[in-house]
């Protein structure tokens, strides 16, 4: 068993000295005076009950039992700077962490700029992104799985106990695939003769899509297909004659790259708010921060394409 009078400090002084050859030199590196070290290194000897240094002219010599220690000395701390050096390493694996919520509207358009900006901004944290429809991303964000939701505003009765701060508008578009029959002869009420990809219960927009049509006199859709998958939309819509009922962030690519055409239906009734949502007894965290300032920094350099 190892004496507990041995401390670090003896340790050290005695593989510095014998490093250096020289009390005076070991002092100075050690930030410590002459005297001082030669105390330490006196108490060594006497715990571990032999004479480790000879002292000379020429400087400081290791006796036979000081060689056979210093060995051991040198392991000892390197092993332990090893050890110092784990648990600086596991520290810095231990990143900061931040998992988001992404509504469709912004998963595809907005998120892929964000997530570079936030990367930038903070090059250590980890980011987790869950997608998903408002209902099912607000309630994560309630349990406390979700440190934020960036999306649009839901109805009243969802966003109990969320904090809402607005980020842009946008609208709900009706889009086909290039060449679709209505894009010759645009009607809002010739969609039903199609079949229609159309926001189901729960999701954001689904309200501001019933009040669109409503106020323009248009029935429901008897052929509709109701989901929020933004892949089997995409791929759904290209490959067959129908209408997919949207927000604009979701195509928004699709429509630039010729892929996906928006029919040129006047939606500002589906106009509404996207936004950041956070729970109120969520202290804010620098890393939500940097976060919240990736998102603003993307919409400064790209606000003509939020409207």
């Amino acid at each position: 068993m190892i004496d507990r009078r041995i401390k670090f400090r003896h340790i050290q002084c005695f593989v510095e000295i014998a490093r250096e050859r020289s009390l005076k030199t070991a002092a100075e590196k050690l930030f410590l005076t002459q005297p001082a070290m030669s105390k330490t290194l006196k108490e060594l000897e006497e715990i571990v009950g032999a004479t480790l240094m000879r002292r000379s002219r020429s400087g400081v010599d290791l006796t036979r039992p000081g060689e056979v220690f210093l060995h051991f000395a040198q392991m000892s701390i390197a092993s332990l700077q090893q050890g110092l050096d784990g648990i600086e390493l596991e520290g810095r694996r231990q990143k900061d962490k931040l998992s988001v919520g992404a509504l469709p509207s912004v998963a595809a358009h907005l998120m892929p700029l964000v997530v570079a900006e936030f990367a930038r901004l903070a090059p250590n944290a980890l980011l987790r992104i869950l997608d998903g429809p408002h209902g099912y991303l607000t309630e994560r964000l309630r349990l406390g799985e979700l440190d934020l939701v960036i999306g649009r505003l839901g109805p009243s009765d969802t966003m109990q106990g969320i904090s809402f701060t607005q980020l842009y508008d946008e609208q709900v578009v009706f889009v086909v695939r290039p060449g679709h029959p209505l894009l010759s002869a645009p009607d809002l009420r010739r969609v039903a003769d199609w079949p229609v990809i159309y926001p189901p219960e729960g999701a954001a927009i689904r309200p501001l899509v019933e009040q669109f049509l409503i106020a323009n006199g248009v029935g429901e859709f008897p052929n509709r297909l109701e989901t929020v998958s933004g892949a089997f939309g995409r791929v759904h819509t290209r490959q067959s004659d129908c209408v997919w009922i949207i927000s604009r962030g979701v195509v928004a690519n699709e429509i630039a790259e010729g892929r996906l055409v928006a029919l040129p239906f006047r939606t500002e009734l589906t106009q509404g708010p996207v936004g950041l949502m956070t729970r109120p007894d969520h202290p804010e965290t620098p890393v939500r921060q940097l976060f919240a300032l990736a998102v603003t920094n993307v919409l400064a350099g790209k606000s003509s394409h939020m409207t």
